[in-house]
C-alpha cells in the first residue's frame, strides 16, 4: 500500500501519525518478522524515498526512529544494517511525543544546541546550504499561505540551518529527537482535556531573520536570533502548561 494512501486510514490516537513513522513502522516489522536478519543491509535512502515516494529528510527520521528503539545501526559509507534489538533503555526513548511536558523538555534541550547550531552555520555556511535555507523558509510561506500546517516545512528550515553547520552530528541530533519537536494541533496536559497549540505568529518574520543573520556571517547576530525564535515557542507551550495547572 502506497504510504499517503494508507496514512489516510492510520491514526494515534485520533490523530494522522506521520509518513516517517509509517515508513519505520513498515520496516519494525519486516525486522520483527525475520525479513532481515541481524547483519542484513536495509534498503537504501535512494530506494526507500523511491519507494514511498517522500522526500530524504522523511527516510532519515523514519531510520532514525528505528535507530532510537535499537533495531538498526547507519554504518558510514555502507548504509542501514539490522541488528540485534537493544535490551537497554534508548536515549529518548521514553518521550510521550503527544505530551506536553515532554514537548517542553524538548524545546529546552534544543535551545542548548540550535542557538550555537545557528551561530556555526552563519560562520560555516556555502553559498548551496544558503540557498536550501532560503528554500526552507520559502516553502514555510507556501504552506502558509495555502492554509495547510507548516510544520514539515518548519522542521526542513531548522534542518538545513543545521546542515550548514557542517558538523554532521547536529543534523543526526536533529533529526533524532525530530518525532517529538514538530508541534502537534493538540497536547496532552497532566490531566484534563488537550491544550490546543497556537502556531507562532511571527513564525516568518523570525526565520527570516535568523537565514538573514546567517547570510551575512554574523554569528552573535545568528545566535540571538534564534534564541529569540527557541524562546518565543517554549513560552507559547509554558503558557499551555500554565493554564492547564489552572483548570
Amino acid at each position: 500500500m502506497d504510504v499517503s494512501t494508507e496514512m489516510e486510514a492510520n491514526t494515534v490516537e485520533g490523530m494522522p501519525r506521520t509518513r516517517a513513522t509509517m515508513i519505520a513502522d513498515s520496516l519494525r516489522r519486516d525486522l520483527e518478522q525475520g525479513r532481515y536478519k541481524p547483519g542484513d543491509r536495509l534498503p537504501s535512502e535512494r530506494e526507500l524515498t523511491e519507494a514511498h515516494s517522500v522526500s530524504r529528510t522523511v527516510v532519515r527520521e523514519a531510520v532514525a526512529l528505528l535507530r532510537v528503539d535499537g533495531l538498526v545501526e547507519a554504518r558510514k559509507g555502507s548504509g542501514v544494517y539490522a541488528i540485534d534489538p537493544v535490551r537497554v533503555a534508548q536515549p529518548f526513548g521514553d518521550i510521550d511525543v503527544e505530551r506536553l511536558s515532554s514537548v517542553i523538555e524538548l524545546f529546552e534541550l534544543r535551545s542548548a544546541f540550535e542557538i550555537r547550531g545557528a551561530g556555526l552555520a552563519a560562520m560555516r555556511r556555502s553559498a548551496e546550504q544558503i540557498e536550501a535555507i532560503q528554500r526552507a523558509n520559502d516553502d514555510v510561506v507556501a504552506a502558509i499561505d495555502a492554509g495547510r500546517s507548516p510544520r514539515e516545512a518548519d522542521f526542513a528550515f531548522h534542518s538545513a540551518i543545521a546542515d550548514a553547520t557542517n558538523n554532521r552530528r547536529f543534523p543526526e541530533f536533529l533529526t533524532l529527537i525530530r518525532p517529538g519537536i514538530v508541534p502537534r494541533v493538540e497536547l496532552l496536559a497532566t490531566d484534563g482535556p488537550p491544550r490546543r497549540y497556537r502556531p507562532n505568529p511571527d513564525l516568518v518574520t523570525e526565520h527570516a531573520a535568523i537565514a538573514d543573520a546567517i547570510v551575512d556571517g554574523n554569528r552573535e547576530l545568528a545566535e540571538a536570533r534564534m534564541e529569540q525564535h527557541l524562546e518565543g515557542s517554549l513560552a507559547r507551550y509554558r503558557s499551555l502548561w500554565r493554564e492547564g495547572a489552572k483548570r
